[in-house]
């Protein structure tokens, strides 16, 4: 008891260095995201004589796969805890490492790309953000903009790396130095840093809520109950009785559709507009640098605007940088399509993550953002698909791109009619 006056006391909260933690979950998340994979898939063709269909049919299929899993993962994370489900998911995302490194046939690679996606690019994403809303209410914005930093200096990190890796080693002795990296790294950071509550530890989230609830309590004699009921937590089925449930869930989809489907076919778009390969290759880099100062910039504005509004606001931005991409044919075009879409995917970012927990509270968080994270990789597996399948039938891809603009917005009234649901007593 003395132990836990003292940490409350501490003028540095132990949440800070979960977040930090958290951040480097999901920097590892980076050998089963898209762009730690990719580097691998020429070598896969190259070494195999397989066809690039072949291989990326695989990946769709096992993303897909994998995407309908991760509500059960959301269901473990409320179960046994994130330090927990953290400690198994990087375990058996490096067993995932290991066994691509051994891959000789199409299933073999299906198995591991599966792998990869579940416990890599869902699970590594999923828990660490269930963990960082559990250590923070008033400062969840923040928190979650500096977590994400991780995925940041990820996408920045694991392309470059595994290039190298592959060039240096080749590419199965590339998967097992990451599943090494994982190992050595990740686990242990999980094991000797990771609580899954501030209140396992004697504190409250926040921590200055911390401090004025115990300054209250001495004054007014608060009971547990009354000093625990600063959020309202709601189950997965009161959540699925809420209109606002269901239209940010729609929301939810829409960016991993149509960012998915516009990286995926970016280069041949923008070259049917006389675009060259290195300015699409630019435009990558100008949306990651544009994205990170605007999350971080967006966390500390969402602690103080309706989070249902930024997001509202996020589609109509996305109608503008889509509409904008029909037109580009130049230099200029490109760099502005770039910045924009910067711009959105940086607070689209920050906003899907933190409007589960502000909705539905900490307790069952777990449970429905699997169910959102299940929502939105099956979005991102269906992406390319219209896109190639406009190009085969139009030979271009101006008709798709107008027809795709029905989905921000319908995001964006979807996002406008779904304030804060209020719960009945």
């Amino acid at each position: 008891m003395q132990q836990s006056s003292k940490q409350k006391e501490s003028p540095f909260f132990y949440g800070w260095l979960i977040v930090a933690a958290a951040a480097v979950g999901v920097f590892f998340s980076g050998p089963g995201q898209t762009y730690g994979v990719s580097v691998f898939i020429d070598h896969y063709i190259s070494d195999f004589g397989w066809s690039r269909s072949l291989v990326s049919g695989i990946y769709s299929s096992a993303t897909l796969a994998a995407g309908l899993l991760l509500f059960i993962i959301g269901r473990m994370v409320d179960k046994f805890g994130q330090r927990r489900m953290m400690l198994i998911v990087g375990s058996l995302l490096a067993v995932a490492c290991l066994w691509n490194s051994f891959v000789v046939g199409p299933v073999m690679l299906f198995i591991g790309f599966f792998m990869l996606r579940l416990f890599g690019q869902g699970s590594m994403t999923l828990v660490p953000n269930t963990l960082v809303p559990q250590w923070f209410v008033l400062k969840r914005g923040r928190a979650l903009s500096f977590m994400a930093i991780g995925g940041f200096l990820s996408s920045a990190t694991f392309p470059p790396l595994n290039t190298w890796l592959i060039a240096s080693f080749g590419w199965e002795n590339a998967w097992r130095i990451l599943a090494g990296a994982i190992v050595i790294i990740f686990l242990p950071v999980v094991f000797f840093f990771i609580r899954n509550k501030p209140e396992d530890i004697g504190l409250l989230p926040d921590n200055a809520v911390s401090k004025k609830r115990l300054a209250k309590r001495k004054e007014e004699k608060m009971d547990e109950e009354e000093e625990e009921g600063f959020e309202t937590n709601w189950t997965v089925k009161e959540a699925m009785r809420t209109r606002a449930f269901w239209l940010i869930l729609f929301c939810v989809s829409i960016p991993a559709l149509v960012n998915t489907g516009l990286t995926f076919h970016l280069f041949s778009i923008l070259g049917e507009q006389g675009v060259p390969n290195q300015t699409a290759a630019l435009i990558l880099s100008i949306m990651a640098i544009v994205g990170f100062p605007v999350t971080m910039a967006s966390g500390f504005i969402l602690e103080r605007v309706n989070v249902h509004i930024v997001l509202g606001l996020s589609f109509i931005g996305q109608i503008a940088f889509i509409l904008l991409l029909t037109q580009v044919d130049t230099y200029i075009l490109a760099i502005g399509f770039g910045v924009l879409w910067g711009i959105i995917g940086g607070i689209e970012r920050i906003t899907l993550n933190i409007i589960w927990p502000d909705y539905f509270g900490r307790e069952n968080l777990g449970s429905i953002k699997g169910i959102a994270t299940t929502t939105m990789v099956i979005g991102s597996a269906f992406g390319p698909l219209p896109f190639g399948v406009a190009y085969d039938t139009f030979g271009g891809y101006t008709e798709i791109l107008l027809l795709i603009l029905i989905f921000p917005i319908l995001g964006t009234i979807a996002a406008f009619l779904s304030p804060p649901p209020k719960k009945t007593a």
